[in-house]
């Protein structure tokens, strides 16, 4: 079993516009709405490659009404905390010469909160994975991951953390089953390029030597890097189309890397997965469907 977490949730309301002006009235040349949040996606994608999970984080008002309903419409299982005040945010994206975001804060999160997050997760059992990804909001207690890994500690549980920074070196000490920086994440938190194979390696291992398990490592239009448990090192290239949407793609190789090694306990054939999945997801306007998946895959193997 499989259970994500997204601690800030999103909906996202997408306007298609024309030239902006911001002396007159701009108009829409379309609309679209969904659901967003990184641990959300992965659920997503897991689902549609059937394998069984759990969304959970935090929801609040009527747009986290909408974003549940949504999410189960499409088939996904959900346990959401829902807070007291506030609501789930809403993130406007402008697509029109430029693409312009403004991303919401979203509620406040107590502590009180947390622990009501963590009573849902003690059903968890060893040989269960928890995935957490993104970083932290600003209104939730900044150790939030910390507290949540703390408390499944020594359980047996497989925790894959997909965020960056500081955030990323404070769970280190948690042994991780899976790590996903980037490469201009992986450079970041050395203060150094981490361009080339042998780069890459070299600050995978110190993350490794840090307590993280399989270090993933996505190269954008160069394919991704792991270097794995057992100390072996793999590469796969970038699988060529045309990019149209890359949110969540990153998400999509979390998730593609979990299910292929759930299905197979192959490291070899989890980056299969996890590089087709991103790069399907890449090619299309939302999450990948299973189809355009399958075709990715094949593409690889």
């Amino acid at each position: 079993m499989v259970y994500t977490l997204t601690l800030n949730p999103a909906l996202d309301y997408v306007m298609k516009t024309g030239a902006l002006s911001f002396d007159n009235i701009n108009r829409s040349k379309g609309e679209t709405i969904s659901y967003g949040g990184k641990g959300i996606n992965v659920s997503v994608i897991l689902s549609r490659l059937g394998i069984e999970n759990k969304a959970l984080g935090f929801l609040a008002g009527f747009t986290g009404k909408q974003l549940e309903k949504m999410l189960i419409s499409d088939g996904i299982s959900c346990d959401f905390v829902y807070l007291e005040n506030g609501n789930t945010r809403i993130n406007v994206k402008i697509r029109a010469e430029k693409e312009l975001d403004i991303n919401a804060d979203g509620p406040q999160i107590k502590e009180a909160d947390i622990e009501r997050l963590l009573e849902k997760l003690n059903c968890v059992k060893a040989g269960d994975f928890v995935v957490i990804a993104g970083a932290l909001p600003e209104n939730a207690p900044q150790n939030a991951y910390e507290i949540i890994l703390s408390h499944l500690e020594g359980r047996g549980v497989n925790f894959v953390v997909d965020a960056s920074g500081g955030l990323l070196k404070s769970v280190l000490k948690y042994k991780p089953f899976l790590i996903k920086p980037n490469h201009l994440e992986l450079g970041e938190l050395f203060k150094a390029d981490a361009e080339t194979d042998e780069e890459i390696e070299k600050y995978a291992r110190l993350l490794q030597a840090d307590g993280a398990g399989n270090v993933l490592v996505s190269r954008a239009e160069k394919g991704a890097l792991l270097v794995d448990e057992n100390g072996s090192v793999s590469k796969i290239g970038a699988v060529t189309g045309e990019l149209i949407n890359s949110v969540g793609s990153g998400d999509s190789m979390v998730a593609g890397f979990i299910a292929g090694y759930i299905k197979t306990g192959s490291f070899e054939y989890a980056l299969k997965l996890g590089n087709a999945c991103g790069a399907a997801t890449a090619f299309s306007p939302l999450l990948a469907e299973k189809e355009k998946i399958d075709e990715m895959l094949s593409a690889v193997l």
